[in-house]
């Protein structure tokens, strides 16, 4: 597994950054706990820890923070804010970069600023539930398909608690789209004033049909587009969940574990008058992007990604491979 390999944990007392410790540390990694507060690396319950702290705002702290890793794991949010230091850091050392981001803005920051510069390097955002395992899915369920008319990614969640680092991070991308929201469509992303949309999604059994806001844009749009020949990327989200997740009264998660929320995942894309489906099952979106990216970065090491630069999921990975690898954190199955 990870035997011989360290790989550097920028966040690593977050929510998100927690799980992904634990993650590594069952694969057998050596880990380099990074983050801006000492105090609270210390407080991690681990022993063993290789503990470093840096901030991006010092990018010499970085610098000493990842030498001697074989990798970086960005876990600290808002994106918006780490993730061009940290991968500044990362190309300056030689490391392979991977963030879990779910900020569309960030993402597109990403791609935007690194693409060039990236060449010959491993830079993977959004390696994560949003952004990453959907891309892994549309990827998926395109086969043999060179191109597709639309793809569809409706997310089910029993219940969304944000943590601290969504709610800071959603902060952020309000404030960038001064009271705007984004959509994909026409093969780019736009701009849009007008309400979200309501609708019925047809979710596999037991789910059945459940109202979701369409157009609900997650990373997906921005992943999925960067090497799929898709001009029509649309997420949607329950409802109740996205009700949930913006109200200031929802508690956060348990910090001690992984939470009860379970998450269907539904993906549709279409081509001319035919159809394909793949569904996605599993428990707590925050939890399951640690197998997300542990295996990405078990992956890049071990020279099983397929492609370097800023490259998304799907485009790093065989996506059927990827997804069986995530068993049982993730159940995948193929709809007729």
């Amino acid at each position: 597994m990870g035997k011989g390999y360290d790989v550097a944990v920028f966040g690593a007392y977050g929510h998100t950054g927690r799980f992904v410790v634990a993650e590594l540390r069952e694969r057998g990694f050596g880990v380099l706990a990074v983050g801006r507060d000492e105090a609270k690396l210390r407080g991690l319950p681990w022993q063993g820890l290789d503990i470093r702290q840096a901030s991006v705002d010092d990018p010499a702290s970085l610098d000493r923070a990842f030498e001697g890793a074989d990798a970086v794991i960005n876990a600290a949010g808002p994106f918006a804010h780490t993730a061009a230091p940290v991968i500044e850091a990362a190309l300056r050392a030689g490391l392979p970069y991977l963030d879990v981001a779910a900020e569309l803005e960030a993402n597109i920051d990403t791609f935007a600023q690194f693409g060039d510069r990236a060449e010959g390097a491993t830079v993977i955002p959004a390696m994560a539930f949003f952004g990453g395992l959907g891309d892994l899915m549309v990827t998926a369920a395109m086969g043999d398909w060179t191109s597709a008319d639309e793809a569809h990614v409706a997310y089910a969640l029993s219940s969304w608690h944000p943590t601290g680092g969504t709610r800071a991070a959603s902060k952020v991308s309000r404030e960038r789209r001064n009271g705007r929201r984004l959509r994909f469509s026409g093969g780019r992303i736009e701009h849009r004033e007008d309400a979200l949309p309501t609708l019925d999604w047809d979710f596999p059994a037991p789910l059945g049909t459940r109202a979701v806001l369409g157009e609900f844009t997650m990373a997906d749009v921005v992943t999925v587009p960067s090497h799929l020949a898709i001009p029509e990327v649309t997420t949607y989200m329950t409802v109740d969940a996205a009700r949930e997740v913006v109200a200031p009264e929802t508690p956060a998660p348990p910090a001690d574990g992984p939470s009860s929320q379970e998450f269907v995942v539904d993906v549709v894309v279409r081509s001319g008058g035919e159809e394909r489906r793949i569904v996605a099952r599993g428990q707590d979106i925050y939890a399951v992007t640690a197998p997300l990216v542990v295996e990405a970065v078990q992956r890049v090491l071990d020279g099983r990604a397929k492609a370097t630069g800023v490259v998304s999921a799907g485009e790093a990975f065989d996506a059927p491979g990827f997804l069986a690898a995530l068993a049982p954190h993730v159940t995948v199955e193929t709809v007729a």
